[in-house]
């Protein structure tokens, strides 16, 4: 299950990236529906020199976006993998904790 769940998010990633780039393109979305690609080409490209935050917010959105998305995945599947339970795994607690020592330092 763990490589599912990397995947399907690596996957959502590269969709949302892939739209994007087709908008940006023209060969996306309609000009009448809103999208980072489509706001990248049109705006962001005619106005980048006036007012650049046209084209700043925009792919800094998207990078976020992918972003979290992957973090999210990766997260999950720490917290699933059957193999990170119990033994100081990223969000597991340490082995001095479980031991039953009160002077155990959370990391």
């Amino acid at each position: 299950m763990p490589p599912i769940i990397i995947i399907f998010s690596i996957t959502i990633g590269a969709i949302i990236v892939a739209e994007a780039s087709l908008s940006f393109l023209g060969f996306g979305l309609p000009p009448d529906v809103p999208s980072w690609g489509g706001m990248l080409s049109r705006e962001g490209r005619q106005y980048m020199t006036i007012a650049p935050r046209l084209a700043i917010w925009p792919g800094l959105c998207l990078t976020i976006v992918v972003y979290g998305i992957n973090m999210f995945g990766d997260a999950i599947r720490d917290l699933l993998d059957p193999r990170l339970r119990g033994g100081g795994g990223r969000y597991g607690t340490s082995n001095r904790r479980k031991a039953g020592n009160p002077r155990a330092v959370r990391r």
